[in-house]
């Protein structure tokens, strides 16, 4: 098992090691949170970068190049996560489980074999969630996107996010909606993405969208983005921001300090 795991977080499974409550309800959202003062007045912005595990060079530069606040969403589906997860987690940086949902557009959208979708029975769903749990450890929570795929339709039937959410949530994990203008989290701790920063994916449409996430932020007191493909102008467009902004007033936050409680559960 990786340094710096806690093994009371952790349940075997025939799937593989699945996250569990631990004793007096420990969490993986408080265990592998990154630190952060929440006693900052500053406004807070919270990036979760996708689709990373399957291209292993370019996930290395983004651990390498990107700030450690930034937070990162690995796919159940990548090879070997295993030294890519160490890295990341070596430097501070919180990471998510990238959920493959049924988008919109599906299946000419595919999230892949073992994505959860909206006509199987609940039983088979909840067998793919396990096994999509089980791919890495020491991660926050989920993010219902698998790169730039959103799960748009499997999210759009209340039952069947209801149900994920809870069975996150029992788990001791959170949940980020990437749909901009989601409803808030009625069932885990989480909340919902404010922009997409890489649609367009163009490098001026990008520091756009960043400097627009950084207004929000400043008048709502908290914002979050979502990118679901790392590319290089993606990096090289954060990087530039980022140095800056806390000159500007604002700080970038893991999303751990963003998340909110849930509406219809007892909270962790």
């Amino acid at each position: 098992m990786p340094p710096g795991l806690d093994l009371g977080l952790i349940e075997q499974s025939r799937f593989g090691p699945l996250p569990r409550l631990g004793p007096e309800n420990r969490s993986a959202i408080r265990a592998y949170a990154r630190p952060f003062d929440r006693a900052d007045p500053r406004p807070r912005i919270a990036l979760i970068i996708g689709g990373l595990g399957m291209n292993a060079g370019l996930t290395e530069e983004v651990i390498e190049r990107l700030p450690p606040a930034v937070t990162l969403a690995f796919s159940p589906y990548a090879p070997r996560l295993d030294r890519l997860v160490a890295a990341a987690r070596a430097k501070g940086m919180e990471l998510l489980l990238a959920l493959p949902l049924e988008p919109n557009g599906y299946p000419l959208n595919n999230p892949g074999d073992r994505a959860l979708l909206s006509v199987l029975p609940a039983a088979e769903n909840e067998q793919r969630l396990f096994w999509a749990l089980s791919r890495f450890t020491g991660y926050v929570g989920a993010v219902g996107a698998l790169g730039p795929l959103r799960g748009e339709r499997f999210a759009q039937v209340p039952a069947l996010l209801n149900d994920l959410q809870t069975a996150l949530h029992g788990r001791g994990l959170l949940y980020i909606d990437p749909r901009p203008g989601a409803r808030p989290s009625e069932r885990a701790w989480g909340r919902a993405v404010d922009l997409i920063i890489d649609e367009p994916a163009t490098g001026g449409e990008m520091a756009r969208k960043l400097t627009a996430l950084e207004d929000l932020a400043k008048g709502d007191g908290s914002a979050l983005g979502y990118a679901g493909e790392p590319a290089p102008v993606l990096l090289e467009r954060i990087a530039s921001w980022a140095a800056g902004l806390e000159g500007r007033g604002v700080v970038l936050a893991p999303v751990t300090a963003l998340v909110r409680r849930p509406e219809a559960a007892a909270p962790r």
